[in-house]
């Protein structure tokens, strides 16, 4: 099972991740593109929040979707510790389903990466599409074939941290363009570490595909960026930045 148990030591393993750029970033695009102040967003794959968060006290509506309960548990205890309403629903990405449509659907950190082929793109994208107003904004980033074969593929990282050590084991597949990553938890319960193992898949989708499965579920793509920058990735651009607007005939 992907984050489950796991979903209460995410925040301590991403503590090297600014959140507050990242919340900047999408700020600046959802601005450039579409609206400001106001705007409705829904956040899938949202995991425990951190964006959510962030984006709801600069004054946008939040909805927060994701699969995993667990991160989702998470996601709500940190809400209510910074004071915000936020509705978090659990949803898979490929089938989103809410009562009013939104002005922005955004998906950050890797989330695309874990539709593992071309027709769970398509899947995510038509469910964004049936989730935004006419002429919405879609957001979304994703880790490149690039960071996946040579910067996280077969590499093997560790941490020893306050409670916690973790192994960390990738192994990438070229031909299927899936990086398997195998990750071992040693949690400390009293006086003895406990362990606990999950397993993730994510697929490497070209800029290419992205583009097309945009255009085939209606959307018009806008913009691609290496990414927190608006600069036009190249090869070894490690995560990039799509910015579609759904079409009046979408």
């Amino acid at each position: 099972m992907q984050y489950g148990e796991f979903a209460q030591y995410y925040d301590r393993m991403m503590h090297d991740v600014d959140y507050d750029r990242w919340a900047e970033y999408l700020d600046g695009l959802i601005r450039a593109f579409k609206t400001g102040d106001g705007a409705t967003i829904l956040d899938c794959a949202c995991g425990t929040g951190s964006i959510t968060l962030r984006l709801n006290l600069k004054g946008y509506e939040m909805i927060g979707a994701d699969r995993s309960e667990e991160m989702l548990r998470e996601a709500q205890t940190k809400a209510r510790a910074a004071g915000c309403r936020i509705p978090f629903v659990r949803q898979d990405m490929k089938a989103l389903a809410i009562h009013r449509p939104v002005d922005v659907v955004n998906c950050s950190c890797d989330g695309v990466n874990y539709l593992l082929g071309f027709e769970e793109l398509r899947d995510f994208f038509r469910a964004a599409n049936s989730c935004l107003k006419t002429e919405g904004l879609l957001l979304f980033d994703c880790s490149t074939e690039y960071k996946l074969k040579n910067i996280l593929g077969n590499n093997f990282m560790a941490e020893d941290g306050e409670g916690y050590t973790y192994l960390w084991q990738n192994r990438y597949r070229p031909k299927a363009r899936l990086l398997e990553m195998e990750l071992i938890f040693f949690v400390l319960e009293g006086e003895l570490y406990r362990r606990f193992d999950e397993t993730h898949l994510q697929r490497a989708h070209r800029q290419g595909e992205i583009t097309a499965a945009l255009e085939d579920c209606g959307f018009e793509a806008l913009a691609v960026y290496d990414a927190f920058t608006n600069a036009e990735p190249d090869e070894k651009a490690a995560r990039i930045q799509f910015a579609a607007r759904k079409r009046t005939d979408g």
